[in-house]
């Protein structure tokens, strides 16, 4: 079976040789996968280097053209260390781009903590009118790139990661999926988190909801899940409490408590797999489980 990651090389390869208004912008990363598509597009797959500031300036560029560029590399690399240039050479010049990461929060340890980004939605939360995609499985990711690719000239980032659910949801850009439905509370899983929340809420009286679009926040799709009774778990696969005031901002007028679960601002040094950062942060079935229940009970 395929990674996001593979999925997205494919997709884009695809859409490359369908639409000539889309390009690619590397920065040295991941090339190999973007070789097919450089020979036959070689004006289209461009590969500045590790310039990652650069990778961000060249897509602006592209842009204001009139292209749809869609940039990629690390997640730290994409949006951390080239932050200035996604708040002006995208923001402040009115034009859009497709970014997709890679890595996640976490995904290659052994690469350091300049290989991890926590903090890339966060960021991102700074700067206005971004769609932010999480998807949790390679369909997802599919379907939210082909949208992502064909949406005019938006500001869309598309994160994702080796971390992924055993099945793919029923995703729509911009919507909450309910798969399972209680009386007791909200958890929301975001992206990647799905199959550890199902485990560990098995025989709670909870509804979970699932997000592959963090932003837009459905505001009304959490309003219509609370009902009377306010009280959500946010469980994301980055920064503990990203949508926590996006939560508060939809349930303003309602009594209610919102708890983010999520990596832990304070930094792990002693890097493992994906599956050991997890149960380190408490965001593996077990911890989640004693973190909700003792939350809602």
């Amino acid at each position: 079976m395929d990674t996001m990651r593979e999925r997205f090389f494919a997709v884009t390869t695809e859409l490359l040789d369908h639409d000539p208004r889309l390009a690619v912008v590397l920065a040295d990363i991941s090339t190999d996968g973007f070789a097919p598509a450089a020979r036959r597009h070689p004006d289209r797959v461009v590969n500045v280097g590790i310039r990652e500031q650069l990778l961000i300036g060249a897509t602006g560029g592209l842009a204001l053209a009139g292209m749809r560029p869609i940039a990629h590399t690390f997640a730290s690399f994409l949006i951390e260390r080239p932050f200035e240039q996604v708040k002006l050479d995208l923001g402040h010049q009115g034009v859009g781009a497709v970014l997709v990461s890679a890595a996640g929060s976490y995904d290659w340890p052994a690469g350091g903590r300049t290989h991890m980004a926590p903090g890339d939605v966060a960021l991102l939360d700074t700067l206005p009118g971004w769609t932010v995609h999480v998807p949790g499985h390679p369909d997802e990711a599919e379907t939210l790139l082909r949208h992502a690719a064909a949406d005019g000239d938006s500001k869309v980032y598309v994160r994702l990661s080796a971390h992924r659910n055993d099945a793919a949801q029923p995703v729509e850009p911009g919507r909450f999926v309910t798969v399972r439905q209680g009386r007791r509370g909200v958890v929301l899983a975001v992206g990647p988190m799905l199959d550890a929340v199902l485990a560990a809420t098995e025989g709670l009286d909870v509804t979970v909801l699932y997000a592959a679009t963090v932003r837009p926040f459905d505001a009304a799709g959490l309003r219509a899940a609370v009902g009377d009774h306010a009280d959500v778990v946010l469980v994301e696969p980055y920064l503990a409490g990203t949508s926590g005031n996006a939560a508060h901002e939809a349930l303003a007028d309602l009594p209610h408590r919102v708890l983010g679960l999520g990596v832990p601002r304070e930094e792990h040094r002693h890097y493992g797999s994906i599956a050991e950062h997890l149960a380190a942060y408490g965001l593996d079935a077990s911890g989640l489980h004693e973190r909700i229940a003792s939350y809602l009970w």
